[in-house]
C-alpha cells in the first residue's frame, strides 16, 4: 500500500509540472523539483542545474508567448525505496502571435524522470525531455538567451536501444 501511496504522489507531481507551467505559477516548481534538479530539455537545447537558475529561464522563455498548454500523459512510475523513476509522454502547443509565418508551434515527446524522497515528500532531481515531433511555426519557440530550441526529433525505441531511457533500466533491473 505505501509503494501505491508513493505512486499516487508522484503522478501528482508530474501532473503539476504542466500546470505550474502554463499558469506561470513557478514557485510550484519549487514541490517539482528538487534544489539540485538536473534538467536537459531538448526541445530547448538547453539543460539546466539548480532550482532557481531552471525556474528563471523557464519564466524567461514562457512569458515571451502569448500562450501554451502543456499536456502530461501515460505516465507510469517505478518506486524502489527513496528512489523513484517516472516516465510520461507529453504535448506542448506554444502560441505566439507575433511569430511571422504563423501563431502556433505544436510538440510531442517524452519526459524521462529520477525522483528522490527527502523531507518534503518526492521531488524530480533529473528530467530529460526528448522532442518526438512537431508541427507549425518553428519560429514561434524562437531563441532567447540559453534557449536554442533543437528541432531534431528523438525516436523512443532508439533511446531505449542505446541504453539512453532511465526508467527502462530501473524497471529492467528487477
Amino acid at each position: 500500500m505505501a509503494v501505491e501511496h508513493d505512486k499516487a504522489e508522484i503522478l501528482e507531481i508530474l501532473n503539476l509540472y504542466g500546470l505550474a507551467l502554463d499558469a506561470h505559477q513557478w514557485d510550484l516548481f519549487d514541490r517539482i523539483f528538487a534544489e539540485d534538479v538536473i534538467a536537459e530539455f531538448g526541445p530547448a537545447g538547453a539543460a539546466w542545474t539548480g532550482l532557481e537558475t531552471f525556474k528563471r529561464s523557464f519564466a524567461d522563455f514562457h512569458d515571451r508567448l502569448d500562450g501554451h498548454q502543456h499536456t502530461m500523459m501515460g505516465q507510469l512510475v517505478h518506486v524502489d525505496g527513496d528512489k523513484a523513476n517516472a516516465f510520461s509522454y507529453g504535448n506542448w502547443l506554444l502560441v505566439r502571435d507575433a511569430a511571422e509565418g504563423g501563431t502556433t508551434w505544436l510538440g510531442t515527446g517524452w519526459y524521462d524522470d529520477e525522483l528522490v524522497r527527502g523531507a518534503h515528500g518526492w521531488r524530480i532531481q533529473r528530467r530529460v525531455c526528448r522532442l518526438m515531433s512537431w508541427s507549425g511555426n518553428p519560429s514561434v519557440p524562437e531563441p532567447h538567451r540559453e534557449h536554442n530550441p533543437d528541432m531534431a526529433v528523438n525516436v523512443l525505441r532508439e533511446h531505449a536501444a542505446a541504453g539512453k531511457v532511465a526508467f527502462l533500466k530501473a524497471i529492467q533491473a528487477k
